[in-house]
């Protein structure tokens, strides 16, 4: 009997719990290089999410303590750990969209959307210029959940 009520009570809780969101941190695979490159911690704020880089792997030729020199406006000469790369993402029913994203290797803003795999563990983003078709994509890993 006991078994199971708490057998019931473990099924009420999964049927309960929350769909998985992308808030979290994130190791980025690079696009090019198929190497992890950073981390970055995604957080939503009343609707909005956005992402930060919490950490530089280093990487051949790279400095993991490097300045944003190629970002535009108030994030240029900014340090790239702590930089906000990912803004104004949005939840619209089926994907992320509506966001930028700041390569900070190039300094280019990019128009982003994003998709969560079922299972919360992948998080597949697109970066384009005028439609989605002219953009290159990237897999993060879901490193730890928030």
């Amino acid at each position: 009997m006991m078994a199971r009520f708490l057998a019931l009570l473990l099924w009420a809780g999964i049927a309960w719990a929350s769909p998985p969101t992308p808030e979290g941190v994130w190791r980025v695979i690079g696009d090019k290089s198929g190497e992890a490159e950073a981390l970055v911690r995604i957080i939503e704020r009343e609707g909005v999410y956005e992402g930060t880089i919490v950490k530089v792997f280093p990487r051949p030729g790279v400095d993991p303590s490097a300045l944003c020199e190629l970002c535009p406006g108030e994030r240029k000469n900014k340090p790239v750990e702590g930089l906000a790369i990912l803004t104004g993402m949005r939840w619209d029913g089926k994907s992320y969209a509506g966001g930028e994203i700041l390569d900070p290797d190039s300094g280019e803003i990019y128009r982003c959307g994003m998709k969560l795999s079922g299972d919360g563990q992948k998080l597949e983003l697109r970066g384009y210029i005028m439609m989605p078709l002219l953009g290159r994509s990237q897999t993060w890993l879901r490193e730890r959940s928030p």
